[in-house]
């Protein structure tokens, strides 16, 4: 009796322990499935953080190349029909519709404008055209703040504008300013007189700005030109070269600045 009463007991048991297993089984799986199910969700995540950071990349890196090529073309090509747009209506009157033809015209125009001003009778009617300018209350200064900076830019060597490139140092120690040296002056003291340059600032581009006279020995010269440093001001210091040289005053004889005799008193 006791025996079969363990067999009956044993039989009642097994059933139960695979059960048993059967479960544990379960539920170890069911709690491995949310861990499995969330390192594929951040990996998933992570490629995608991965590939829209490359996308972005590669979209900004389009616009830096395309956007300086797309407003080149663009100020070129409303450039050429702003000067297009002086002598095409004469053409569209004439019957003549030909795009590029006005603006040829104009830049030959231009030329021919050049040509004759250069002659003494050009310069002559420039003179009185001047005149009849600045007898005009507004015009006058619109005028001569144009003609400074158009004669800033002038390949004539003997136009009064800026001369040449300079580096002061303003407004603290330490601390430079980038002028042009527009003319030279001298300064009569008690004890002596003294060479001042006339150094003007740009603060706002080329339109706006301060004058300092500064003494010639306290001023740099750069190895720039005046072309190279209105580029640099209009630029906003984009196009400044990487390494300037500064050039001795003991061996600059400009042509354009020379030297004043200083007069003793």
């Amino acid at each position: 009796m006791g025996t079969r009463d363990m067999d009956r007991d044993l039989e009642r048991l097994i059933p139960l322990s695979i059960e048993d297993a059967n479960r544990s089984k379960s539920s170890s799986s069911s709690s491995d499935s949310p861990d499995a199910a969330t390192s594929s969700s951040s990996g998933k995540e992570a490629f995608i953080k991965v590939v829209r950071s490359w996308a972005w990349k590669k979209f900004i890196t389009g616009c830096v190349i395309l956007l300086p090529i797309a407003i080149t073309f663009y100020l070129t090509w409303w450039f050429i029909h702003f000067v297009d747009g002086f002598f095409s209506p004469i053409y569209i009157h004439l019957g003549i519709n030909i795009f590029g033809l006005g603006f040829v015209t104009s830049i030959t125009f231009i030329f021919l404008v050049g040509v004759f001003m250069s002659s003494w009778v050009g310069a002559s009617l420039l003179a009185l055209g001047e005149w009849f300018i600045k007898k005009m209350p507004l015009m006058s200064y619109i005028y001569a703040a144009s003609k400074q900076i158009s004669a800033a830019i002038s390949p004539d060597q003997t136009s009064q504008a800026f001369k040449e490139v300079a580096i002061i140092r303003h407004p603290r120690i330490g601390e430079y300013a980038f002028g042009f040296i527009t003319s030279t002056i001298i300064l009569r003291k008690s004890s002596g007189a003294e060479e001042l340059c006339c150094v003007y600032v740009p603060t706002n581009h080329l339109y706006l700005g301060d004058i300092f006279l500064i003494n010639s020995k306290d001023i740099m010269r750069p190895n720039l030109s005046v072309r190279e440093g209105i580029e640099i001001v209009i630029s906003g210091g984009l196009s400044i070269p990487k390494i300037l040289t500064i050039l001795d005053t003991q061996f600059i004889m400009s042509p354009r600045v020379g030297k004043l005799a200083i007069p003793q008193i």
